[in-house]
């Protein structure tokens, strides 16, 4: 008869073997940190693109988890981020925050600090922060404009992170791919999102 220590040598292989699927599973987490661009505004959540990619990127044994809420600041993000990191433990982090802040005229430098919070966190959990230009209206002024958007390429400079380009400014050009509000794209236009941000994010979360 086989004792305790015999049967546990045998199936330890099998353990680490399970263990490492487990771990390797966990690891292929891309985490959408943002608000109503990535949410879904005013749609189905499944109908939205971090959805449509999660889709897309499943056999590829990437999860792209959704944690966008609509209305979010940079704060509000940050103040959510410690509890999806532990929770989800993702390798990569999509920031997709600082429009909502930038359309209530909060001071581009506030705004700045904020996201390097955000940043600096996603890095001290062991995940990789990939950064999203924002871009405002151009009725909110030259100068703020300028101020606002120069947040992005100084912090991914300063922080040696990804920048993707702001996938909204190639949806502006058809109309009818905006919704009445002039600021959200409607669920016509998720499947183009789609494909543009797998574009630009496949080379940065290949293993």
């Amino acid at each position: 008869m086989m004792n305790f220590n015999t049967v546990f040598r045998w199936h330890l292989p099998f353990l680490f073997l399970v263990l490492m699927t487990f771990r390797a599973a966990a690891a292929d987490t891309l985490l959408i940190l943002g608000d109503s661009l990535s949410a879904g505004y005013r749609m189905a959540a499944n109908s939205a693109w971090p959805a449509l990619l999660n889709k897309q990127w499943s056999p590829k044994n990437i999860q792209v988890v959704n944690a966008s809420i609509s209305g979010d600041t940079a704060a509000q993000g940050l103040s959510r981020l410690p509890a999806l990191l532990e929770q989800h433990k993702p390798e990569w982090v999509l920031i997709e925050l600082g429009g909502n802040d930038g359309l209530r005229g909060f001071p581009p430098q506030s705004v700045s600090s904020t996201l390097q919070q955000i940043i600096s966190q996603v890095k001290e959990s062991g995940a990789k922060p990939l950064l999203m230009q924002i871009r405002l209206p151009a009725n909110y002024g030259r100068r703020y404009n300028e101020a606002f958007s120069a947040i992005y390429p100084q912090l991914a400079e300063k922080n040696a992170t990804p920048l993707l380009p702001f996938f909204m400014e190639q949806v502006y050009l058809k109309p009818e791919w905006m919704q009445d509000d002039g600021i959200h794209p409607t669920s016509e236009a998720q499947p183009f999102i789609t494909d543009l941000m797998a574009k630009e994010l496949a080379p940065l979360v290949s293993q």
